[in-house]
């Protein structure tokens, strides 16, 4: 019996998740709630019914005969939705509203991570600004202030000088019940290894390595991500080896004794400094844009890697040995801040050298406009990463991108 499955969430890396999904062989439809207009491209099937209205879509669910959700963002599972599609009978993976905390309060991850012994950097947490700045001004600069609560990788700013400090305090402080977490400035290498988590264990991805900041040479305001690449030079086997051991596995062992175990995907965040690797964050679920090129890599039917995972069974996971998957991500020009809406995006044509995975996109008419600041995201695979940037690059420089914006180093560094 082909599987009908249903996934929640509207961008990019929900795009790619429903395009692996429909390679299995066991699928017959992928839909998608919101989902976006550039879906369609890939027949996967959009559903009008908003991620936060999870009473609709268990509905939804009930009526189509959906065999199983996979929850995409991180705001429907802080919003309980994996608890609710449960107490429904519905099978779905992502972890409860009580572990999804492991990404929506820096502070509790934080404090997990003290419990446990797992390598990070040193911190402190404050709900009042004038304590906070003491803090600051006692403390080597730069250093690291982030916001406690969900910012879709946006809530993270490294300040240089004490003026800069306050401004940023002023500006989270200034709202009621607002906390922040401070911490040391970390030197060395990113990367971000993320792992399949269910009863019986986990199971670790291969690295990427994600570029956060919007402008070349990782300069200027942090974004969502602006393009991502795997595997990762820098990331041996030993590298990956200390971190399953001294960092993954003791959070999941961590959760467990907590009351509150983690399943679903765990995301690791990861900085490699002289002294190790160390903790940067945890997400609760899949990465924006590490998704689009993890799932590039992968093997296995993806359909049956997460059965195995709901029906607590060790899954078979094959990832590519090798190659490179390289992704750039095409946003609106002002993106972080202000940016345009409703830009035309060029037709492709339904042959191209590269994936087009669509994020901030939406229909007028017949055409597909921008609706959001990520707009979509250019994939390809090659034998190296080398190849890889040279094909990519040359596609883009190819499109009518005037109105858009991308970076001109990913997968350089």
């Amino acid at each position: 019996m082909k599987r009908k499955i249903l996934v929640i969430g509207s961008g990019g890396r929900e795009h790619a998740i429903c395009k692996k999904l429909l390679e299995s062989p066991k699928v017959e439809t992928v839909f998608c709630a919101k989902g976006n207009a550039g879906m369609l491209f890939d027949g996967i099937e959009i559903v009008d019914i908003s991620e936060d209205n999870h009473d609709e879509l268990i509905v939804f669910s009930k009526k189509m005969a959906i065999d199983w959700v996979l929850v995409g963002p991180e705001v429907p599972l802080m919003n309980g939705i994996v608890d609710d599609f449960k107490q429904a009978g519905i099978k779905i993976f992502g972890p409860s509203k009580a572990a999804a905390m492991i990404e929506g309060s820096k502070e509790f991850a934080k404090k997990i991570m003290v419990k446990y012994d797992i390598s990070t950097a040193n911190y402190q947490g404050f709900s009042d600004y004038a304590e906070a700045l003491e803090y600051v001004k006692k403390n080597k600069l730069p250093i690291v202030i982030k916001e406690d609560g969900l910012a879709a990788g946006k809530g993270v700013t490294i300040v240089y000088t004490l003026e800069e400090a306050q401004t940023v305090l002023k500006a989270i402080l200034g709202e009621a019940s607002s906390r922040v977490v401070i911490e040391e400035f970390l030197i060395g290498k990113e990367f971000s290894l993320l792992s399949f988590v269910n009863e019986t264990g986990f199971y670790p991805m291969v690295a990427a390595k994600d570029h956060k900041a919007i402008f070349d040479g990782d300069k200027g305001l942090n974004t969502g991500g602006m393009g991502a690449y795997s595997p990762v030079d820098y990331v041996t086997k030993e590298v990956e080896e200390t971190v399953i051991q001294d960092i993954i596995q003791p959070t999941i062992e961590g959760m467990k004794k907590e009351g509150i175990p983690f399943e679903g995907i765990l995301y690791t965040g990861l900085i490699l400094t002289n002294e190790g690797p160390k903790v940067i964050e945890y997400n609760a679920r899949f990465g924006d844009p590490e998704t689009q090129v993890l799932l590039e890599r992968l093997d296995s039917d993806f359909c049956l890697v997460i059965e195995s995972l709901l029906s607590q069974e060790v899954p078979k996971i094959i990832w590519k040995k090798e190659g490179t998957s390289l992704g750039v991500v095409v946003s609106a020009k002002g993106y972080p801040e202000v940016y345009e809406k409703g830009i035309e995006i060029p037709d492709f044509g339904a042959e191209h050298e590269v994936k087009i995975i669509y994020s901030g996109v939406s229909q007028n008419n017949d055409t597909l406009v921008s609706n959001g600041g990520r707009v979509f995201l250019v994939a390809v695979t090659e034998k190296s990463r080398k190849i890889a940037h040279k094909k990519i690059y040359e596609w883009l420089e190819n499109q009518d991108l005037k109105k858009f914006y991308y970076r001109k180093d990913i997968g350089n560094n």
